[in-house]
């Protein structure tokens, strides 16, 4: 062999280590660099003519598993997914209260359950004989609660659905970036490629970026021949091919329970799109996916049940309500319910309309036959006809009855009155005594004037008696309307089918609980399945790092040997230095 080969073949190896060493090093380094794989400087023999000359880096590579990568990807959506519902499904358990106290607290809880049966203890202290003014004011505080309560949890659950909303469009912007990134890895990875270049670094950082992606939304993906990587939703709509096709969202302002998303439909929320296409449903998976399900889904759930309690505790208590008339009764009654003179009245029975004095000593009444009139207006006539007594309807629809001497006042006996499809009574069937306003748990309220003065609770009754007397005393208290919201607040009351609840009588109490009770079911269920999903995530992170992480020690070892890999090849290369060296001054002495 000659010495220029030995030469080449000791500088080839002095570049082939100092390669070596480079990787190592960077292998050491970014050993906890998130996303970066173990690198290898594949070295091979150099040949000419048949003969050894030498060693070289012929590329820098990494080992991924592919099949491997492809799970983890998976298992990252799944967690993303995972782990937004668990926080959902406890900022929602939060939302609801606790059921019972700490033992070291007075309170018996903070939940709709506790509440409503603070509003049973109230009432039933106005079934004694000798409840007072403050028993009433107990009462009112108690349903007030109730109220608020219910209120202010249904715009807690808005405001929820409202995070989910704005949580998407950052979800769908964090999307967008990740897909701008690997379009430029791309074009570097393929460029790199085609110039036999390492790809290996960049192909790290694309991977980073499709775990991005993951983790907001499932996806799949390949890489073609040149290197490239092609990206899709789960049902085949192209994220990224030759170019990135963005997602496109718009968050609405402000969220209520009407706030809803149809598909095709430009009002509510808006789709997901990408070039105009709505991948909405698409998205099952991930961040967005998870977050679209909440808003969509689970908490309106949630606001259907509150709703089904609420709509039903209102109707409940207002049916007890218009049976009553406060005392002394009031000068004027205005209706809750929207109807106009030319509606069709639907009656049976009787109804008894008095007008008292301040002291609910009788003025004038009379009984209406309901089935004598076919509309409203006939009714408000008829009710003009009673002496004392003027019935109108208002600009905003409603009924209203009011005295013609403003120191009387005009009080209602439903009698055997039987109104529309529901068969309600003729007060109640207006709303002219109701104790409660609203419809649901968005706006169900205490009505105003009770609010102020609790002492207008309808717990005295006109009197029902075959003929009455003017001047004799016609407006009695007694307990029988305070019975009569016990038993509607303990009693069971049909509630249908809602949210994760089905169809059940019982009282509002165990309602509430039972509500409570799904929620806190619901949210075990979804930390059970995070950390399930996030005890899969990590064991298969856990084996891609050691299949492709760093191994820190072995790399460490690797760059002893590689030094003295190094220092000895540089022995020879001086050796061979040496003998050029002796070898000219031989040949000049010689001369």
């Amino acid at each position: 062999m000659s010495l220029s080969i030995a030469s080449s073949i000791a500088y080839s190896s002095l570049m082939t280590i100092e390669t070596q060493m480079s990787v190592t090093s960077s292998n050491i380094s970014n050993a906890d660099t998130t996303g970066y794989t173990n690198k290898v400087a594949n070295q091979v023999a150099t040949v000419t003519a048949g003969v050894g000359t030498g060693t070289t880096i012929s590329s820098i590579s990494s080992n991924v598993d592919q099949l491997l990568l492809k799970s983890l990807v998976n298992a990252t959506s799944e967690l993303g997914e995972a782990n937004t519902t668990n926080n959902y499904a406890s900022e929602l358990e939060e939302l609801y209260g606790s059921t019972s106290s700490d033992s070291s607290s007075s309170d018996d809880g903070t939940s709709l359950a506790s509440t409503l049966a603070t509003l049973e203890s109230a009432v039933s202290s106005l079934e004694s004989a000798d409840s007072s003014d403050t028993d009433l004011s107990s009462v009112v505080e108690a349903l007030d609660n109730v109220a608020s309560q219910l209120r202010e949890t249904s715009s807690s659950i808005q405001e929820l659905r409202s995070d989910a909303d704005q949580g998407i469009s950052s979800a769908v912007d964090e999307v967008n970036s990740a897909l701008d990134d690997i379009n430029s890895l791309n074009q570097q990875i393929v460029a790199a490629k085609a110039a036999g270049q390492s790809t290996a670094d960049l192909e790290d950082q694309r991977n980073t970026d499709l775990q991005t992606i993951a983790n907001d939304m499932n996806v799949s993906y390949f890489v073609n021949s040149s290197g490239a990587m092609q990206i899709y939703t789960a049902s085949g709509t192209a994220l990224l091919d030759s170019q990135v096709h963005a997602l496109s969202y718009q968050s609405v302002g402000t969220v209520t329970s009407d706030t809803t998303y149809t598909a095709g439909s430009s009002s509510g929320f808006s789709a997901i799109t990408v070039n105009g296409e709505d991948i909405t449903s698409q998205i099952t998976s991930g961040t967005i996916g998870a977050l679209i399900t909440q808003r969509d889904d689970t908490l309106p759930a949630a606001q259907s049940e509150l709703d089904e309690l609420a709509g039903n505790l209102i109707d409940a208590l207002n049916a007890v309500s218009n049976e009553g008339t406060s005392s002394p009764p009031p000068s004027s009654l205005t209706g809750s319910v929207s109807v106009s003179s030319s509606d069709s009245f639907s009656g049976t029975g009787t109804v008894r309309i008095a007008v008292t004095d301040s002291s609910g000593d009788l003025v004038s009444y009379e009984d209406l036959d309901l089935s004598d009139y076919s509309t409203v207006g006939e009714v408000v006539s008829a009710i003009n006809g009673i002496s004392g007594l003027s019935a109108s309807i208002n600009s905003s629809g409603n009924l209203v009855i009011s005295t013609t001497d403003s120191d009387d006042g005009v009080a209602i006996n439903e009698m055997d009155s039987s109104v529309g499809s529901s068969d309600e009574g003729f007060s109640d069937y207006f709303g002219l005594n109701d104790l409660l306003t609203g419809s649901d748990a968005t706006d169900i309220a205490v009505r105003s004037d009770i609010l102020s003065d609790p002492s207008l609770i309808g717990t005295s009754q006109l009197s029902s008696s075959s003929s009455l007397t003017a001047g004799a005393n016609v407006v009695s208290g007694g307990t029988a309307i305070a019975d009569d919201l016990y038993t509607a607040l303990t009693a069971s009351t049909s509630f249908a089918s809602a949210g994760g609840l089905g169809k059940v009588d019982t009282s509002f109490a165990e309602y509430a609980a039972d509500i409570v009770a799904n929620i806190a079911a619901a949210s075990s269920t979804a930390t059970s399945n995070y950390n399930t999903a996030e005890t899969t995530q990590s064991s298969l992170s856990s084996t891609m790092s050691s299949e492709s992480g760093v191994n820190v020690d072995q790399e460490t070892a690797l760059l002893s040997t590689l030094q003295n890999q190094y220092s000895a090849a540089s022995e020879i290369l001086s050796i061979i230095n040496a003998m050029y060296n002796d070898l000219t001054t031989m040949v000049a002495d010689s001369l």
